[in-house]
């Protein structure tokens, strides 16, 4: 069925190096069981956001699926889809094995990494990843948007990106905390668990183990800095509404009630 799926798009008419969007999507979540298929407005939550990214107009949107299920709702939007070892530890390294079935010619040099909880994602803020790979002291580029209040600063659950943004909406992350990061005054930024990767740095992270501070701080991303990649984001507006839980997703119904 997936090789089927596929053909509609052949890796032989892609010109690298093109992006490519992957998206990893699992029914395990322990807050949220099942949460791709959850219903929002009549359409699954893995739906919306795989016509979140198509509308980036960026090229090749992808799902990287541990259920069939998932993959079958997919492919009924008239999606791609691609299964991946559902015992894989992190979305990093599902987008990895799926890129390995789907572009073993290695047509698309850069990957990004789209989670399929974020059914509100603005397809514009796909391209601003681009925008900091244009520059090529940038391994890897993600995104931050400014913290609003003092909970979310104070909040665990808020990844915090130590950046500097002066004269460019781009600037280079020194670390992520979920502390409260940096000391003093000025803007805090709340990180956004997008990205996207030259091709060889996504290889060389997901070859590594966990690091030192990965393990501590429990952000993988952490793990990239410590490899010596650089890991560059751009600001956008606002942070994109997450789903994790029940209330989560009562919030998305009503705030996509519309969206069809």
């Amino acid at each position: 069925m997936f090789a089927r799926t596929e053909a509609v798009i052949s890796p032989t008419t892609i010109s690298a190096p093109s992006p490519i969007v992957l998206i990893p999507a699992r029914m395990g979540s322990t807050r949220l069981p099942g949460k791709p298929l959850a219903d929002i407005g009549g359409v699954p939550m893995i739906v919306h956001v795989l016509h979140r990214a198509e509308a980036a107009g960026l090229g090749r949107v992808v799902v990287a699926c541990a259920e069939q299920e998932i993959a079958d709702a997919v492919i009924a939007a008239g999606g791609t889809a691609v299964m991946t070892p559902p015992d894989l530890p992190s979305g990093s390294d599902r987008i990895h094995a799926a890129l390995a079935t789907i572009d073993p010619t290695r047509n698309h040099e850069i990957v990004i990494n789209l989670q399929g909880d974020l059914p509100g994602f603005e397809p514009g803020a796909l391209t601003a990843l681009l925008d900091v790979l244009a520059d090529s002291s940038f391994d890897i580029a993600t995104l931050v948007a400014p913290i609003t209040s003092d909970a979310e600063a104070a909040a665990e659950s808020v990844v915090k990106a130590a950046c500097g943004f002066e004269a460019s909406d781009i600037a280079p992350v020194l670390y992520f905390s979920r502390a409260r990061i940096p000391f003093g005054a000025g803007p805090l930024w709340h990180h956004v668990g997008v990205y996207a990767y030259r091709r060889a740095a996504l290889e060389r992270f997901v070859a590594a183990p966990p690091s030192p501070l990965e393990r501590r701080e429990k952000l993988e991303q952490l793990r990239a800095l410590e490899l010596g990649l650089r890991i560059g984001a751009a600001r956008i507006a606002r942070a994109p509404f997450g789903v994790d839980t029940p209330e989560d997703l009562a919030r998305a119904r009503q705030e996509l009630k519309h969206d069809r």
